[in-house]
């Protein structure tokens, strides 16, 4: 926990001093995001899957009505598939009748391409789920029913194609697989939640298997690294809607992610799973993508007792998690940023709104009921929110409230499923409602090519 306090008050640089024995002061490497070497935005939350962008010089405020809507695309099939944007192109999921089509854009909202990958889904809440990962001039999809594919990125053919739950003994979810692949240099890394494996890493080239790991199996424990659901004996952990993350800890490279009932880690390298806790929820629905914080990984799921903060240990002997805290904050879909000492998410059922958390304790610091729950994205020292029901906003956090610099509505009222995160590349942002794709600038200097990234935060000596 003292690491965790050094990191927040040196504003989370890449290294942190700490005193090492012999009261010898050493460097140590800060447990950090493995960021895709892909530029622009070419995977789930973007770069680092944080839910930040590091573009700097957009608009401080909005006009009334809202920035200026540069185009819209309709057409897109019905889906919650963020677009992933990469050189001039931009590509997203969507059903059209009983297929699933992946669909490539140029900058201007002109389409290239659209592709199958595989059947559409039709259950509750129907709609193309997870978004594409892009990687070396290709495209990663998973589809609703447990299709993995590969894609060329120029013309949208078939690479290949593995069936998750038939050759790794999965079955589907409630409302479907939704998991956003993660590509690792030459693997996909990907939660099976099966019988013959939790998480599987498959080469990109092939799709052929390179490493299970071992599948997580419900009921008592007698490893202290790993804490189980009780359940009936050998019933299988299945996979969640949540997408995981890739971290680093000192040589150690870690996925950290989340099956049906358990917020879990695997060794990326070698597969082997490192320690796994309960993450209770009422109707078995964890769908928020874990967050680092400092040296620790938060986690929070809908109706449950189980929103904490946990410090990752990585010493010789083993691997495991230490509680830090549990805080109130019960985020779904819609994600969860952490910037300095704080963690911005919206509620779900406890209460309504948006929430400020202190990352040190968990304790709410204040929050607001005056937009309705949604999707966040991070940029430039505010808050990009987009309410379920429809409506965007742009908000400052101050120490002390949420400061509303802009508002408007993206589609008509009634509306209870815009559940598409927000993108920016560029200068531009970019929203989706089901069928269409909205392109809005939101550069303060009215020229994307003027848009700069964020400078890296410097080495603390």
């Amino acid at each position: 926990m003292a690491w965790l306090a050094m990191a927040f008050a040196h504003g989370l640089s890449s290294s942190v001093c700490v005193e090492a024995a012999g009261g010898i002061a050493a460097s140590q490497p800060q447990p950090q995001l493995i960021a895709s070497p892909a530029p622009g935005w070419p995977q789930w939350r973007g770069p680092r899957r944080d839910g930040i962008c590091d573009e700097v010089g957009l608009l401080e405020e909005w006009p009334a009505d809202g920035p200026r809507l540069v185009w819209q695309t309709n057409g897109l099939g019905r889906g919650y598939s963020a677009p992933v944007i990469v050189g001039d192109r931009l590509f997203l999921a969507g059903d059209v009748g009983d297929q699933l089509r992946l669909f490539a854009l140029d900058l201007t909202g002109r389409q290239l391409w659209q592709k199958p990958n595989g059947r559409s889904w039709p259950g509750p809440y129907p709609g193309a789920r997870a978004s594409a990962a892009w990687h070396e001039g290709r495209l990663f999809h998973l589809n609703a029913h447990g299709r993995v594919a590969a894609f060329e990125a120029e013309t949208g053919r078939e690479i290949w194609a593995v069936d998750l739950f038939e050759r790794y003994g999965g079955k589907n979810l409630t409302w479907a697989t939704s998991e956003c692949l993660l590509v690792d240099g030459s693997n996909v890394l990907v939660t099976a939640g099966g019988a013959e494996a939790l998480m599987v890493a498959l080469d990109v080239r092939s799709g052929e298997t390179v490493w299970k790991a071992e599948p997580l199996r419900l009921g008592p424990s007698s490893d202290p690294r790993h804490q189980r659901v009780e359940e009936p004996a050998g019933q299988v952990d299945n996979a969640s809607y949540a997408s995981p993350i890739l971290v680093r800890f000192g040589d150690r490279r870690l996925v950290i992610g989340c099956s049906m009932r358990h917020l879990f880690g695997v060794d990326a390298d070698r597969g082997a799973l490192l320690w796994t806790r309960p993450l209770r929820t009422q109707f078995e629905v964890i769908a928020s993508t874990p967050v680092l914080v400092g040296d620790a990984v938060f986690v929070t799921a809908p109706d449950s007792p189980d929103a904490k903060l946990y410090q990752v240990r990585t010493e010789d002997s083993g691997q495991g998690l230490d509680l830090l805290w549990t805080t109130v904050l019960d985020t779904c879909q819609g994600g969860v940023v952490h910037v300095g000492d704080a963690l911005y998410g919206a509620w779900y059922r406890r209460r309504k709104g948006w929430a400020c958390i202190d990352a040190r304790t968990g304790v709410v610091r204040y929050e607001t009921s005056a937009l309705a729950k949604g999707s966040v994205l991070y940029a430039d020292q505010r808050l990009y929110c987009l309410s379920e029901q429809g409506e965007m906003a742009l908000l400052e956090p101050t120490p002390h409230a949420f400061e509303f610099k802009g508002r408007f509505r993206l589609v008509p009222g009634g509306q209870n499923d815009v559940w598409t995160h927000p993108v920016i590349h560029r200068g531009r942002l970019y929203l989706r409602h089901h069928e269409t794709l909205f392109c809005f600038d939101v550069n303060a200097h009215g020229d994307n090519e003027s848009v700069s990234a964020r400078p890296k935060p410097p080495i603390i000596p």
